[in-house]
């Protein structure tokens, strides 16, 4: 099959999204498909290779196509939507064209269906609410007007009834979509994934020293982090590790105020942002992983972490909050423990718990480590592909 991915994204890029973008495509074309992923030009100079920074090798059946761009933000994104117009024309170039930006399917989704391939659409949240939301969630964001809300609503109802194939990273994503605009085919649920490397072996947590609990991700306020940082300061043994952040964004600066006013600096280090070959070797050096998200709509229904998959590669036991998102995946007692959204001292209590209990700690650990297996970048385009070939039917 041959597929035109639209990504409104410099590449590579540091977060999540470009890195789950890049890990589909390559693992659609690894399985036999012609996958051309059409993106921003990268604003490094010099330009960095997308392959090389996402540790991925080049395959003949997958292809970077750069939009020339330039000028402002507005300017930029009319050009990347005229540009993906222009590519998405025709039949004769994709058998289906795919994306996860709404603005492009509702785009495409409007034009009639004789003149352009089949579209298929990937949601990671229901637009409106996460607009409405978003201020709460991230500090440098603006609240949005009425007037956008209803317009995202709007693109959001086109692209449910006009996309000849429907994608949402959570089963409560997609009750929540069909609640809102009625049952639709085509649909189904697939999560994110984790590159796993070949012929790997359970490892143990690190013996000696005093034991460690790891954050990786964002540092966004919806993310946890300053729940994780108090009930770290009710942990006077443990230490904490906390992973990602960008320099030029405030929650980098925000995360190590707070663990300077908590007293922590002895013991939690935040070291900022790293290579994503580099996240593993980071996990690895913890005893607990916490993914503490807040109780958000965003947070409880539309996420899909990729830190939760790379939790579970790593063989150590999670601590995360217990949300419907997350209970797609984890399974209190199974493969982790499951603790209220926001509550600090319940957090603590599971941490403390793991680190008293190092059967329970071990058995977690190593079902979640058996259980990734199934959730490979390889196994999310094996669960794409039936969306896809009834989508080019």
């Amino acid at each position: 099959m041959r597929l035109v991915y639209f990504a409104d994204i410099r590449l590579p890029l540091e977060r999540a999204n470009g890195i789950q973008t890049m890990q589909t495509c390559h693992a659609l074309a690894v399985r036999g498909h012609d996958v051309t992923l059409i993106a921003r030009p990268d604003t490094h100079t010099p330009a960095r290779d997308p392959f090389a920074y996402y540790d991925l090798p080049r395959h003949p059946s997958f292809r970077i196509e750069v939009a020339p761009l330039a000028g402002p933000q507005l300017a930029r994104r009319i050009g990347y939507l005229s540009f993906a117009l222009g590519r998405g024309l025709g039949r004769g170039r994709a058998d289906v064209l795919f994306t996860r930006d709404l603005g492009v399917a509702s785009m495409l989704a409007g034009v009639p269906a004789a003149l352009r391939p089949p579209v298929v659409y990937e949601s990671h949240g229901y637009a409106p609410q996460v607009a409405a939301e978003l201020p709460e969630l991230v500090a440098t964001a603006r609240p949005a007007s009425a007037r956008k809300v209803a317009r995202l609503d709007a693109r959001e109802a086109v692209v449910w009834r006009a996309a000849a194939g429907y994608v949402t990273i959570t089963r409560a994503l997609a009750d929540l979509l069909t609640e809102r605009f009625g049952p639709r085919d085509n649909l189904a649920a697939v999560p994110d994934g984790v590159r796993l490397p070949a012929g790997r072996e359970y490892v143990p947590p690190p013996a000696g020293g005093p034991p460690r609990v790891v954050y990786a991700g964002h540092l966004y306020a919806w993310k946890g982090v300053d729940v994780l940082l108090d009930a770290l300061a009710r942990l006077r043994s443990v230490h904490g590790l906390i992973v990602g952040g960008h320099e030029q964004e405030p929650d980098l600066a925000r995360v190590r105020g707070r663990i300077a006013s908590l007293g922590l600096c002895e013991r939690v280090d935040a070291i900022g942002q790293v290579p994503p070959g580099q996240v593993a070797a980071q996990l690895a050096r913890g005893h607990v992983l916490a993914l503490p998200n807040g109780p958000s709509a965003t947070s409880a229904r539309f996420t899909s972490p990729l830190k939760l998959f790379e939790y579970m590669a790593a063989g150590r036991p999670i601590v995360a909050s217990d949300l419907p998102a997350l209970r797609e995946v984890l399974g209190d007692g199974e493969n982790a423990i499951l603790v209220p959204a926001g509550d600090p001292a319940a957090l603590a209590a599971a941490i403390q718990r793991l680190i008293d209990d190092e059967a329970l700690a071990a058995a977690l650990g190593r079902r979640a480590f058996e259980m990734a297996a199934d959730y490979t970048w390889a196994r999310r385009a094996e669960r794409l592909e039936p969306v896809l070939a009834r989508a080019q039917a």
